[in-house]
């Protein structure tokens, strides 16, 4: 049987998305609309919280979407649920749970620069720093160094969210 280690509660988590509503605030202050992008589904349930917490401080417009990417095969078209014509001359952040080797991500960013851009950042709760592609984080929860082997999950549930490795 593996053994589950618990990584993050739910105050934690909720006192990294505090933290990143405000830097994400503080990078764009100067912009008046900001898209944020989750990868479906962990994703998109770390920027929902993050967008909660960004409009209590923010007076930019912002919009919260969805991108799925087949992560079998990544080079299919991503299907993102706001046209990214939408997105031209605006600030993007595209936001996941967990990056193990950035190829979601990598291809989620190639697909977003189809467009001009006044500003994109990344945002992850958890880095694993197993990266096998060239994607640098803007705004993280934690880095872990983890083995290979090990499996590093989060479960969004109402006041219980955690994130576990096993």
């Amino acid at each position: 049987m593996k053994k589950i280690n618990k990584i993050l509660n739910q105050d934690q988590i909720n006192n990294i998305v505090k933290r990143i509503a405000y830097q994400i605030h503080e990078n764009n202050n100067n912009e008046s609309h900001i898209f944020l992008i989750g990868i479906h589904k962990n994703g998109f349930t770390l920027a929902g919280l993050i967008n909660k917490e960004l409009k209590l401080i923010s007076s930019s417009i912002i919009e919260l979407g969805a991108i799925k990417i087949n992560k079998k095969n990544p080079h299919n078209n991503p299907d993102c649920e706001i046209d990214i014509i939408k997105m031209k001359n605006k600030s993007v952040i595209l936001i996941d749970d967990v990056l193990n080797s950035g190829k979601t991500l990598i291809y989620a960013v190639k697909y977003i620069l189809d467009v001009p851009l006044s500003k994109f950042n990344t945002s992850v709760l958890i880095d694993r720093n197993h990266k096998k592609f060239p994607i640098k984080i803007d705004f993280k929860g934690i880095s872990l160094s983890t083995s290979i082997e090990e499996n590093v999950n989060v479960v969004f549930e109402n006041n219980k969210s955690y994130a576990f490795i096993d």
